[in-house]
């Protein structure tokens, strides 16, 4: 009977940054047994050669896990729970609820707006709820939840074109106060969005007071990330600052050409910021963002992809100004008929996402959608990209330090338990890996392709991904709670 795995002579990056070493990893149960070199010639004592599965690693990076810190996975762990577009990419870890955006707690039948981009999975009043269906589901990697501060307004408010009234700011604290109660992980907000742009910022102060009392962490995607974003870091950092919470910028980035090359200005004002408070920033490797459509992110400079459109479903996978063109009528215009939809935005300058992928407070985010019918390339190749492109090929980042922005440092932003980095008696998730040929091959044009190089993951102990065999095996996958908990251990699905 086999008791165990041994993951025999990788070369083993243990996500805190140190130098990789020559080393062999135990996993047994759901979690790391033993760590270092040698076990292949001497297990411990109680393991028999014949209850230890082996795995040669050799010419292979073993790695913690890979920890999608923005994504919008709440509802397709549920009605996708392989998770394949994540586990191919090495990710053991996702966490939910982002830019203000969350499926609990909130019952509603239609949503509308930003929420659409969680599709239409809206019937949890509560995270209990929402943790127990996801439980249930099993998916194959572990989800560890935000709570959004939009679902929050449209939870307690009838008209969200407005600040949240005294008695409506109270319900919501309430409602958070029990999410928190309940295990979730923090609060993020989407000031970006219409349904959250008209909150003032007492309004966010006020919430994120509560985050504070549960010791959570509190993520935002800013008001601004064009003329206004200095001002809209300010008061994100102020909000966070004055209710004594650890701050995460989502996504970070300065949009729109008239901004290109601000990232020294922003990253400088988070350094001075990092003075007197935590904060941190996320990141994904690509020049194009990717939202709902709008009317204000359409310049007519900038190309603009639609990734789906409700009215025009044809148009899905064509460039904004040659469906324009084809109408004889501006981008905006062709903006209006496509509405409600979704595009991808080439707003990013390269050397402003490559300042902000190389800091040393970033970490690596997704934020791909999984409902677009064409997505962007970033929900399936985030991951990989960073590290065959920007770490391998261009040598951005070395590779103990890109891998610890998957890993190590999302773990402690996110105060992620007794995960993210390989230690002996911490969980199990592991990724296996060819340094020499990892890379992403999802494209604008094909953006569904699964990635290369990404050899095995392992999640909570469990064989989930097998490049070479079959693809996923079990779905090992938790709900990872505040302070440690997690929901029940599981049987894995096959």
């Amino acid at each position: 009977m086999i008791r165990a795995t041994l993951l025999e002579r990788g070369l083993v990056v243990d996500g805190s940054g140190d130098a990789p070493q020559a080393a062999d990893v135990l996993l047994q149960g759901d979690r790391i047994a033993a760590i270092g070199p040698g076990l292949h010639a001497r297990l411990p004592a109680g393991l028999s050669p014949a209850e230890v599965e082996r795995v040669d690693c050799s010419g292979l990076v073993v790695a913690p896990g890979f920890i999608d810190v923005h994504t919008h996975d709440d509802a397709i762990v549920l009605e996708a729970p392989q998770m394949t577009p994540k586990l191919s990419q090495g990710v053991t870890t996702v966490v939910t609820g982002n830019c203000g955006l969350s499926v609990a707690p909130l019952v509603a039948a239609e949503p509308t707006g930003a929420l659409t981009l969680l599709g239409r999975h809206f019937r949890y009043p509560s995270v209990a709820a929402y943790a127990q269906a996801v439980g249930q589901a099993r998916p194959a990697v572990n989800v560890a939840p935000l709570v959004g501060h939009t679902t929050l307004r449209t939870s307690c408010m009838d008209d969200l074109t407005r600040p949240a009234s005294a008695p409506q700011l109270e319900a919501m604290c309430t409602l958070l106060d029990a999410c928190l109660r309940d295990g979730a992980i923090g609060l993020s907000s989407g000031l970006f969005y219409a349904e959250a742009m008209p909150a003032p910022a007492a309004e966010v102060t006020a919430l994120a007071r509560v985050v504070a009392r549960h010791q959570g962490v509190y993520a935002t995607h800013l008001r601004s990330e064009m003329a206004d974003i200095l001002d809209a870091m300010h008061e994100a950092s102020d909000s966070a600052f004055e209710a004594g919470v650890p701050l995460v910028i989502s996504h970070h980035k300065c949009a729109g050409p008239a901004n290109w090359g601000r990232t020294i200005e922003t990253l400088a004002l988070i350094e001075r910021l990092a003075g007197r408070q935590a904060i941190a920033l996320d990141v994904y490797p690509y020049t194009a963002g990717s939202t709902v459509l709008r009317e204000d992110l359409v310049d007519g400079v900038i190309d603009v992809l639609i990734s789906w459109s409700a009215p025009h479903p044809e148009a899905t996978g064509r460039l904004l100004a040659s469906i324009a063109e084809e109408w004889g009528v501006t981008q905006r215009e062709a903006c209006q008929r496509l509405t409600p939809g979704g595009a991808c935005y080439f707003q990013i300058h390269e050397d402003d996402m490559r300042r902000v992928l190389a800091h040393p407070r970033s970490m690596v985010g997704s934020d791909g959608l999984p409902h677009d019918r064409h997505p962007h390339p970033r929900l399936w190749g985030t991951f990989p990209r960073v590290l065959g492109h920007y770490c391998r090929d261009e040598q951005l980042l070395s590779l103990p330090d890109a891998v610890r922005k998957m890993t190590g440092l999302a773990a402690s932003n996110f105060r992620l338990h007794e995960r993210g980095l390989l230690r002996a008696g911490w969980f199990a998730d592991v990724v296996v890996f060819d340094a020499a040929r990892v890379r992403d091959l999802a494209t604008y044009d094909e953006p569904l392709r699964r990635s290369e190089g990404i050899e095995r993951v392992f999640v909570n102990g469990r064989l989930s991904y097998l490049a070479k065999g079959a693809g996923e095996t079990d779905r090992a996958g938790r709900v990872l709670l505040r302070s440690g908990k997690e929901t029940a251990k599981q049987e894995p699905a096959t």
